[in-house]
């Protein structure tokens, strides 16, 4: 990359850097805007001992399970992990450390890493497993438990459009984590179906603005569809 250049070619550059032991906060929902690219590139450089962030952990072959295959990840940060056998042996084999979350508290984890803000009060989870050795505190008669924010080493996204300076568009549906997995990375890598110029788009319609994203990279996408259904005749 040069100056404001967050442009590279290659998924191998894309996620240099990348290393045992590391947390990787990934973008998506179920299989919609997931980053797929840059987990298989993940998967190709054989890191291990990995802390995962995720709304779900991809299904079997595809997304963010393909990383299971190999034991690759060694922690999964989720808040919903019904769709993959492989994910549900190794977490009743004690292979794989499983932390859910509640959707919402993830989301939020995840938004206030990139805002600066180390920790919040929340009354989801109180009163459950999720909220036991956690702080309460009292706010206008209500218990709160206490959560931390999640940074991750790296942040991996999937985009529709971005320029070369690392301004970001979602589309639709696909957008879900994805802008708030982007602040929340030291290094935050951004894989798009399309790459424009400075310039081309709308200041009013960018989500993500550049100062959060590092790498830029153009893709191509199977966009797999995790439960189709179709019309009976």
């Amino acid at each position: 990359m040069a100056g404001f250049n967050k442009v590279v070619t290659r998924y191998a550059d894309a996620m240099a850097g990348l290393e045992d032991g590391m947390t990787v906060i990934a973008g998506g929902f179920g299989l919609c805007g997931i980053p797929e690219n840059l987990i298989q590139e993940i998967k190709r450089r054989g890191v291990k001992d990995l802390t995962v962030v995720s709304n779900n952990c991809g299904v079997d072959g595809f997304g963010l399970g393909i990383l299971l295959e190999d034991r690759q990840i060694k922690t999964m940060i989720a808040s919903y992990v019904g769709e993959n056998a492989l994910f549900e042996r190794q977490l009743l084999d004690g292979e794989l450390e499983v932390i859910l979350t509640p959707q919402g508290t993830l989301a939020e984890k995840m938004r206030a890493a990139g805002a600066g803000i180390p920790a919040f009060f929340t009354a989801t989870g109180y009163g459950t497993p999720i909220g036991e050795g956690k702080e309460v505190r009292e706010f206008d008669g209500r218990p709160y438990i206490l959560e931390e924010a999640i940074k991750g080493d790296f942040a991996i996204v999937k985009a529709w459009k971005a320029d070369r300076y690392g301004n970001v568009v979602y589309r639709h549906t696909a957008r879900n984590f994805n802008p708030l997995a982007a602040t929340a990375g030291k290094i935050t890598v951004v894989e798009v179906e399309e790459l424009v110029e400075p310039g081309e788009l709308d200041p009013a319609e960018i989500h993500t603005p550049g100062i959060y994203v590092d790498r830029v990279i153009k893709g191509s996408f199977e966009k797999r569809i995790e439960k189709r259904t179709v019309r009976s005749r």
